[in-house]
């Protein structure tokens, strides 16, 4: 079963509002490009999401906060914000359901097991949005929704989240503390935006805050000591990635020091527990990244992993 890749087109054209914003609609473009010259889209598969249903969406957000970004959405050529960073155009509404669609779709493929695992080339981003709120240029929560998806839509008990975005996944962390079908780990910066993370005591939660500055040896022991364990205990049926790639040494969004070999790595290491314990069922979902040129490198290697596993 080859990976397949899903996006859509208006994940391109959704903007924040402000032409210099770092979740530039240029990121998705370096990543098809980096695919196709690296020679990795040969082989994969692509698919075009569905969007999520209100059903799918609420399952994971508050109604009142659905209605409030339906009725938010603008119609015209003015942008607004849901939050200080986070903003709309006339796009974004349509963006932000079918990235949540993707991951929904990216779950229904694997367990239908069309492809072993799936990537979901999309945005905008979802682990800064709570049940509540936008955030840190989150508007729904992509693997959250696809996350419960599984558990409700296909009857799973356990799935594993994993999160090794720059910055704490404090939104998906708010919506699946301390529901024992979730195992939540989060690796970030700390401290640094959201500020928070570092102190969470939830029975289904593995936090892992870490100084500026971390390189992959010191960030591969900690998962190795800390996440690995857990992972192997909970034995997930399926594994969803919150995908984020600003980690990365080049990215000056933060100040992390991976680099492409760690997030081979970190694929590889995900991919042999899902094979073990859940059929090999991975879906993951881009988050942040915003140097284009590493961005767009440790896709590929991501991409290149899951395919070759």
């Amino acid at each position: 079963m080859t990976t397949a890749l899903i996006s859509h087109t208006d994940c391109i054209f959704h903007e924040n509002g402000d032409p210099y914003h770092p979740e530039s609609p240029k990121r998705i473009g370096a990543i098809t490009d980096r695919l196709i010259s690296s020679g990795v889209d040969w082989i994969i598969r692509h698919y075009d999401a569905d969007p999520a249903s209100r059903e799918q969406l609420e399952r994971a957000h508050a109604p009142a906060y659905v209605q409030r970004v339906f009725d938010s959405a603008p119609q015209g050529q003015d942008a607004i914000l849901l939050d200080g960073d986070t903003g709309m155009n006339r796009y974004s509404l349509s963006a932000a359901l079918h990235a949540a669609g993707a991951a929904v779709m990216g779950v229904d493929m694997v367990m239908k097991q069309q492809h072993r695992n799936v990537f979901c080339a999309i945005r905008p981003p979802g682990h800064h949005a709570g049940r509540s709120g936008a955030a840190g240029f989150c508007i729904f929560n992509n693997v959250a929704i696809g996350c419960l998806h599984a558990l409700e839509q296909h009857g799973l008990k356990r799935v594993a989240i994993i999160d090794f975005d720059v910055h704490h996944g404090d939104g998906t962390e708010e919506i699946v503390r301390n529901d024992p079908r979730i195992l939540f780990c989060s690796s970030f910066q700390h401290p640094y935006y959201p500020y928070c993370g570092a102190d969470s005591h939830y029975p289904n939660v593995v936090n892992l805050p870490m100084r500026a500055g971390t390189r992959g040896p010191e960030w591969r022991a900690q998962v190795e000591q800390h996440w690995l364990p857990r992972l192997h205990d909970f034995r997930p049926e399926l594994i969803m990635v919150s995908a984020g790639f600003d980690s990365h040494l080049e990215d000056e969004m933060g100040g992390f020091g991976l680099v492409e070999a760690d997030y081979t790595w970190i694929t590889r290491k995900l991919c042999e527990i899902s094979a073990k314990y859940g059929q090999g069922r991975l879906v993951s979902c881009l988050e942040g990244g915003y140097d284009l040129s590493s961005l767009a490198r440790s896709v590929t290697v991501h991409v290149k992993e899951m395919a070759e596993y």
